[in-house]
């Protein structure tokens, strides 16, 4: 007679809604820290300071800056452990010169654009605006907003993977330009041109010295230049 079957082991028994949430949360919270400028460029993350003003544990903590490294908004190093990322002036100007390649891209395929990546650019732009004239956004969600329409740009191709490309840039931008933002608190004049490139762009006026493409190309080059003096990175 054969014995009790045993039931097959349950998979999804190692997964932990609460622990995850609680990384997430930590990750977050540090993240909102180095946005608001509470945590500048070369600080130390250190676990156990983190752990004791968190309440959490140090495996948490870990677990949350492994996902700030991956974001590019910390760095760690052998030795000296996890620390906020400091932008390099030459990695900035290789994404904005990356950027143009992407975002030239997107502008001049806007003729053939079909309605939906049209408007896509239309709503990214009027979220961005929003925010900065509510005067009530964070600086991390006026990075993101900001950083979403210059993606939309490059859905304007319609090629998935240049998208993945300009994201990536984006990552790689993220704190730089969330810091400059906060140094000089020129969201106001950066809406004021993104409003100018779509004015363009609605006109169909893409090429020519007066067009989008022009006016892109002198956008990032600026912001190239706004970047690295308001850093110091020379």
């Amino acid at each position: 007679m054969a014995g009790p079957s045993t039931p097959p082991p349950n998979p999804f028994t190692p997964l932990s809604i609460e622990h995850e949430s609680t990384v997430s949360r930590v990750a977050a919270e540090v993240r909102r820290a180095i946005f608001e400028g509470d945590l500048e460029s070369g600080t130390p993350l250190r676990e156990v300071a983190l752990a004791e003003s968190l309440g959490v544990s140090r495996p948490t903590v870990r677990e949350a800056l492994t996902v700030l490294v991956a974001e590019g908004l910390a760095t760690r190093e052998p030795h000296r452990g996890v620390m906020v990322a400091t932008p390099r002036a030459e990695s900035v100007r290789d994404v904005c010169r990356a950027r143009l390649v992407l975002e030239g891209a997107g502008v001049r395929a806007w003729p053939a654009a079909d309605d939906v990546r049209r408007a896509r650019v239309r709503a990214t732009l009027d979220a961005y605006t929003a925010a900065v004239r509510s005067g009530e956004a964070t600086y991390e969600e006026l990075n993101e907003r900001h950083l979403s329409f210059h993606v939309s740009l490059v859905e304007l191709t319609g090629v998935a993977r240049l998208v993945q490309m300009a994201e990536a840039l984006m990552d790689e931008l993220r704190l730089a330009l969330a810091q400059v933002e906060r140094i000089n608190r020129n969201a106001h004049d950066e809406a004021g041109s993104h409003e100018g490139l779509v004015a363009l762009l609605e006109a169909d006026r893409i090429d020519g010295d007066d067009g989008a493409h022009a006016f892109l190309r002198r956008h990032i080059a600026d912001a190239e230049v706004e970047i690295i003096e308001a850093l110091g990175l020379e």
